[in-house]
């Protein structure tokens, strides 16, 4: 029997999907982060999944969302990579308290991630090598560029709620955490990306030019796969969903 407990792991309010009888036992671990505007709860089919195949999987609610919502914030869309960074620093803390729990087994452990997930897996991967594998569902690995991007269009409608100083700084900031500008840091390490090729929220472009940068530099090729859904918008299929599970059996 698969078994969802509501806990806090490293401090961040999560959901943890498991068999039930090795609730305590030392497990594969996956760390799946949400998108924007959504919740833990949103990814539960594909956690169950993973959890059939054997995994513990992590769900966190990252900031202003979830149990973690908050009145005073009008728009998270506009503290997206604020978030992003945020998830990033707790992804040690639920690590931590994972392995002072004794719950990963030979430090086994994936990220994976939709959306906003899937950019804060991309930027994990250049913080952590202790990621032993990782799946990217419609995010870029192109942070810094992204967030030009969206500071562009939020700016031209007059509603970025952030001031030039701050923007500068996000830049600068987002530069230690943009993959692209790193790929060495991916260390032949297993990633799968998925894209719809028709995304018109985060540019299919970003995470596929990414891709055909850095297959030539992976020895195996089979650590480095890249799924592009045709006509596909921004929403998960159950073709990636599968595929996703698939990957984790296969490279976790």
């Amino acid at each position: 029997m698969i078994g969802i407990t509501k806990e806090s792991v490293g401090g961040v309010k999560s959901l943890i999907v498991v068999e039930t009888e090795k609730q305590q036992a030392a497990l594969p671990t996956v760390i799946y982060f949400h998108g924007i505007t959504s919740a833990k709860e949103h990814n539960l089919p594909l956690a169950f999944l993973l959890a059939e195949n054997g995994f513990r999987v992590v769900l966190p609610d990252s900031l202003y969302h979830g149990e973690r919502e908050t009145n005073e914030i009008s728009d998270v869309r506009y503290y997206l990579f604020n978030i992003v960074i945020q998830n990033i620093k707790e992804l040690h803390k639920i690590r931590q308290d994972l392995e002072e729990k004794g719950l990963i087994l030979n430090n086994r452990i994936g990220v994976a991630g939709t959306s906003m997930g899937g950019i804060t897996t991309a930027s994990a991967l250049s913080q952590y090598d202790w990621i032993k594998t990782a799946a990217i569902l419609m995010g870029s690995p192109k942070i810094a560029t992204f967030a030009k991007e969206l500071v562009d269009i939020y700016t031209k409608s007059g509603a970025l709620p952030l001031s030039e100083q701050e923007v500068n700084q996000l830049y600068v900031t987002l530069l230690d955490y943009d993959l692209s500008l790193q790929p060495e840091k991916l260390n032949e390490r297993p990633v799968l990306f998925w894209h719809g090729d028709h995304d018109p929220t985060v540019p299919f472009d970003h995470s596929y030019s990414f891709y055909q940068q850095i297959k030539s530099i992976y020895r195996d090729q089979d650590n480095v796969k890249f799924l592009r859904e045709i006509g596909r918008g921004h929403k998960v299929s159950r073709f990636a969903i599968l595929e996703t599970v698939k990957w984790f059996v296969s490279h976790l």
